[in-house]
């Protein structure tokens, strides 16, 4: 019999193990729970927020059913191929569930208390053990004998002295509300529930929080999935912080420094007058085929290096250390250099050497908010060809920038700024910016490098280059 009963509850409970999100990736660190035991969860549903070695990802949990278990606490490393998670998919079918579940009701027997058991299960937090309960029989091993006032209620009850006190069952509440609650101080167990089922809704939290109606507009209280954990408060007097190095930041310097001493870098200069690429900025936003679509800089600079890609296609390819052979690439994947909480990050857009310019300027759109959000996916980071690093944006004339490993060419950005110019042989204040590119010297030699920067450069002092050269 209780062979037969352990095999029927290992059916119940079903396990998520932890995926390989990206391309041979071994880890992950757990950023963000969005369940807790006891919650309720379907197929395809988003259980946790995990980060990688490229990006932050959301996981789907594959089945329904309610989470029994979180293997580990926020701010775990956890290896591809552990279990992060166990689910009950067949709740209330059996009585010799494992500690965690509740028990089903059942009739109590005379020396037992007569109160109606909770109904459902009790939460239980991974390192916290398991809720106090007034029944014994199925404590955790190691688990305490429960408070003296908890044993005389029972005791008082079995004498027939009054009933003993029932653990209440967990408030209903999806993951945001509960997250609501907490940043408010709100304890849902204070909360009257007005949703279907009785479950507690935002209004609810708001309402209990304060005694005036809820705002038409509520107050944005949950963190956007890109920002970083607020930083521990340095004590007073410290003179050093340590900061872990993990994640997508642990990632990009190991790639940085295999990039460095691997790949001979060059890295060429060249300061343009950009002020009639700056009129055709202006003019395009103006455009009604550019409706819709934010248009800028960055979007001419970066057609006008699809085209010096299109005149000098040796430019666009990689070494193969393995066979010693340089790979050619026929597509053009632009990665764009993309400053996010969590680090720098290259996602790129494929095929953008087929893109009419409308679609380059949504496909940049989608891809910066898309990054700003914190929901770039390893697939957009992988196969790149050429970046685009804008480094203008934070004031900066120019740099040296490292490529991204396993791609041939980078260009930086510099600062757009009004400077004394000769122009028509007179000194005008002009757009400046200065130009950077960076490229491996065992693909691209100097004649090569040249020649794209300057194909680049004269687009942008000429941008009617992009007709006649495209």
């Amino acid at each position: 019999m209780t062979t037969m009963t352990d095999t029927s509850n290992a059916a119940r409970f079903r396990e998520f193990k932890m995926p390989d999100v990206g391309e041979g990736l071994t880890e992950a660190e757990i950023l963000k729970w969005f369940v807790q035991p006891g919650d309720t969860v379907t197929d395809g549903q988003v259980v946790c927020e995990v980060e990688t070695a490229k990006a932050a990802v959301e996981l789907p949990i594959p089945f329904d059913g309610v989470v029994h278990e979180l293997r580990f606490p926020e701010g775990t490393t956890v290896d591809v191929g552990q279990v992060i998670i166990a689910v009950d998919v067949a709740p209330g079918s059996g009585d010799d569930a494992p500690v965690a579940a509740e028990p089903a009701p059942e009739p109590a027997p005379a020396a037992e208390p007569d109160g109606e058991a909770p109904k459902g299960r009790t939460p239980v937090l991974v390192g916290y053990g398991v809720a106090e309960s007034s029944t014994k029989r199925r404590a955790r091993k190691g688990t305490e004998a429960a408070p003296a006032a908890a044993s005389a209620a029972i005791q008082g009850e079995m004498n027939g002295h009054g009933p003993a006190a029932v653990p209440e069952a967990r408030p209903l509440a999806k993951p945001p509300v509960r997250k609501l609650a907490k940043d408010l101080g709100i304890d849902l167990a204070t909360v009257t529930p007005t949703g279907e089922g009785g479950v507690i809704t935002r209004e609810d939290v708001h309402a209990a929080a304060t005694p005036t109606p809820v705002p038409a507009t509520p107050v944005q209280t949950e963190t956007p999935v890109a920002a970083p954990a607020a930083p521990a408060p340095v004590a007073s007097g410290a003179r050093e912080t340590r900061i872990p190095v993990k994640g997508v930041r642990k990632a990009i310097a190991q790639a940085m420094v295999g990039s460095a001493f691997t790949a001979p870098h060059v890295t060429e200069f060249v300061t343009v007058d950009v002020t009639r690429t700056m009129k055709l900025v202006a003019e395009l936003k103006e455009d009604k085929d550019m409706a819709g679509v934010r248009v800028n800089p960055l979007l001419i600079i970066a057609k006008a290096l699809l085209v010096a890609i299109k005149r000098n296609p040796e430019v666009n390819a990689a070494w193969d250390e393995a066979n010693q052979e340089i790979v050619q690439k026929h597509y053009v994947n632009l990665g764009i250099a993309a400053a996010t909480p969590r680090g720098l990050i290259v996602p790129n857009i494929k095929d953008a050497h087929e893109q009419t310019l409308p679609q380059l300027a949504a496909s940049l759109g989608e891809l910066v908010s898309t990054a700003r959000e914190g929901k770039t996916s390893p697939a957009a980071m992988a196969g790149g060809t050429v970046t685009i690093t804008n480094v203008g944006v934070f004031g900066v004339d120019t740099g040296t920038p490292i490529l991204n490993p396993g791609e041939s060419a980078i260009l930086a950005v510099g600062a757009i700024k009004l400077q004394p110019w000769v122009h028509k042989g007179k000194v005008k204040p002009r757009q400046v910016t200065t130009l950077a590119l960076s490229f491996d010297h065992r693909l691209v030699d100097g004649e090569l490098g040249s020649k794209v920067l300057a194909d680049v450069a004269a687009i942008l002092e000429q941008p009617k280059r992009l007709i006649t050269w495209a």
